[in-house]
């Protein structure tokens, strides 16, 4: 893809700060810096989203995650945590329309970061619940 700025980082048309690289994955530092050590990891190939994600390119990303996890955790002793982070679609807050992982390290409560997980529990009964498995389930087989 031409106008992907992602595409672009990869061919080495616009400078990037590499933590690690093969031949089918890349992983730099976000320039935003959400955190300090914000990494981000990619797939050489251009495929837009996790919906658009071959079960082999699928493989070849995330399975470099933890390794390049441990890198960034290793890398300073201030880290206390991690999130994990994939966006996809507009909705989803996705802004680079090439699939991408985020890997934000969290030194603390205050650290500029946060995720919110609302609690509906008590919006759903256990059957409400056993209804949408089934339509997620249905669709597993098709």
């Amino acid at each position: 893809m031409t106008d992907c700025i992602f595409c672009k980082i990869i061919n080495k048309e616009i400078p990037s700060s590499v933590v690690y690289e093969d031949e089918k994955v890349l992983a730099f530092l976000d320039i935003t810096q959400t955190t300090k050590g914000h990494t981000l990891v990619i797939p050489k190939i251009h495929v837009q989203d996790i919906f658009e994600l071959s079960e082999e390119t699928a493989a070849d990303l995330f399975s470099r995650i933890p390794k390049i996890a441990r890198a960034i955790e290793k890398s300073d002793p201030a880290i206390k945590g991690m999130n994990i982070l994939n966006n996809n679609r507009e909705a989803a807050y996705q802004t680079v329309f090439h699939s991408h992982v985020h890997l934000i390290p969290r030194y603390d409560d205050q650290d500029d970061f946060s995720v919110h997980f609302g609690n509906h529990m008590a919006d759903y009964t256990a059957e409400d619940l056993q209804q949408i498995a089934n339509q997620i389930n249905k669709q597993m087989e098709e």
